[in-house]
């Protein structure tokens, strides 16, 4: 009972990152779930069949408030549905020794990138244009492979990918992005069935992560408007460092005398992070403030008649 009790919470947990992110569900829960002792293929398969079901519903809110792209969802989704599919049989094929420093390394380097991410402001966005299949189809592959074999990935890859672009609206990246995970997660869950069986499945923990996950919808909502995204952002990021370097470090020929140099690196990496993000977060508010002081028109002075 415990053990399901500390499992809804990692959903929660992980479901709080994604709503105030657009990205993470996956790569939260799964580093969780692999310092909780779960095997690297059953908490990956644990977690996309988990996300059937929050990808969906989050598929139907943004459909209801507009923010789905569907030219762009139907041209990245296939492609993430193959890349899934083989990711997942790739690792259900790799013993657990093989997998458990794979796995964190993937998300070694997701966390990493959240860092550098969330550290920097992002490039202004264009709207300008439309996405092409060459550039979707590839991506969608990639991002789909890495979600699979990584427990998580899809939205850190795919997310920041459209952004960059230029070529669509934040909120409809967001929106076709999780609308689009929910064919990659039910392609990496039939991957993971194939390879594993179904005794891949822990459905006790598939069960605690759907309502973890379902109960931090709301809170994740009311999230998003408290604490800025670019400080969760490199929060997040500097925890899944931290606790996938540990994986790393233990299968890798590091010394013990080694292990706190490399530790205190990190930490000044991740406060480093930190203390960039919070001053890109201020630019970028004091920039805001003053483009709308300078929108705001001035009231024209009252008459006084003579």
């Amino acid at each position: 009972m415990r053990k399901l009790l500390v499992l809804t919470l990692v959903g929660l947990a992980a479901q709080l990152v994604d709503g105030a992110l657009g990205m993470g569900y996956g790569l939260t829960s799964t580093t969780l779930l692999l310092v909780a002792g779960v095997a690297p293929a059953a908490a990956s398969a644990s977690v996309h069949l988990a996300e059937i079901g929050t990808t969906l519903a989050s598929g139907v809110a943004h459909w209801r408030f507009g923010n789905v792209d569907w030219r762009v969802v139907g041209r990245i989704a296939v492609p993430g549905a193959v890349g899934a599919f083989a990711g997942a049989t790739v690792l259900s094929w790799l013993s657990t020794e093989t997998a458990a420093p794979w796995m964190a390394a993937i998300l070694f380097t997701l966390g990493v990138y959240l860092l550098v991410r969330f550290a920097r402001r992002l490039p202004a966005t264009r709207t300008v244009g439309r996405l092409r299949s060459r550039f979707l189809g590839p991506l969608g592959l990639v991002a789909g492979f890495v979600d699979a074999t990584g427990g998580g990935g899809w939205g850190p890859v795919a997310t920041p990918a459209l952004l960059v672009s230029g070529r669509m609206e934040p909120r409809k990246v967001i929106g076709s992005v999780d609308t689009s995970e929910f064919v990659v997660s039910v392609a990496a869950s039939l991957g993971f069935l194939i390879g594993l069986g179904g005794a891949g499945f822990v459905l006790p923990m598939v069960l605690a992560l759907l309502i973890g996950g379902l109960i931090a919808a709301p809170i994740a909502a009311w999230l998003v408007r408290v604490v800025p995204a670019q400080l969760l952002g490199a929060a997040v990021g500097g925890v899944i460092v931290l606790t996938n370097a540990r994986i790393l470090i233990q299968v890798g020929p590091v010394g013990s005398s080694a292990q706190p140099v490399i530790y205190a690196l990190l930490v000044a990496g991740w406060v480093t992070a930190l203390v960039l993000a919070v001053r890109a977060l201020r630019r970028t508010r004091r920039e805001e403030a003053a483009a709308a002081a300078t929108a705001t028109p001035e009231r024209p002075l009252a008459s006084v008649d003579n």
